[in-house]
């Protein structure tokens, strides 16, 4: 019996190092979030109806969208694209510097996001409106980019 228990236990863990032993795989990281796409476009009309403060958070998901996807064009115009997918070697320099990258454009959208609260209410309302007809024009824009690649 004391045998036996002991070839469990030596099993157990002879199975537990080579589950833990194994490599894990890391997922490559989105060169463009995949959060960043735009799933409705607005009408001028539909605008008008709106109200400023409404207006004012529909122009920062704009910026916010426009900020995450112009500056990787050159690499992938659409969410969920990798390094590796488009060749870049998956290495830890590379993904230091995407991971920064990344860490920027966040910090650059929080505090652009905290200076249009507290300044876009005083825009007019005709402006914000063309501004945002302005932006999702340039993410149309994108999705035709997408269809010739």
């Amino acid at each position: 019996m004391k045998t036996k228990t002991i070839l469990i236990v030596i099993f157990s863990i002879f199975i537990a190092n080579i589950t833990l032993a194994q490599p894990k795989q890391v997922k490559a990281r989105s060169i463009i979030s995949t959060n960043s796409s735009i799933k409705t476009y607005n009408e001028r009309k539909g605008l008008e109806a709106m109200n400023k403060g409404e207006l004012i958070e529909l122009y920062k998901e704009r910026v916010k969208l426009l900020v995450n996807i112009l500056p990787n064009i050159a690499l992938a115009s659409k969410p969920g694209i990798s390094m590796t997918d488009i060749g870049i070697p998956d290495t830890t320099d590379n993904r230091k510097a995407l991971d920064s990258q990344i860490q920027n454009t966040n910090d650059f959208i929080t505090n652009t996001a905290a200076f249009q609260s507290s300044f876009l209410p005083f825009s007019d309302k005709l402006n914000i409106i063309n501004c945002i007809l302005f932006y999702e024009s340039t993410l149309k824009s994108l999705n035709v980019l997408n269809d010739t690649e």
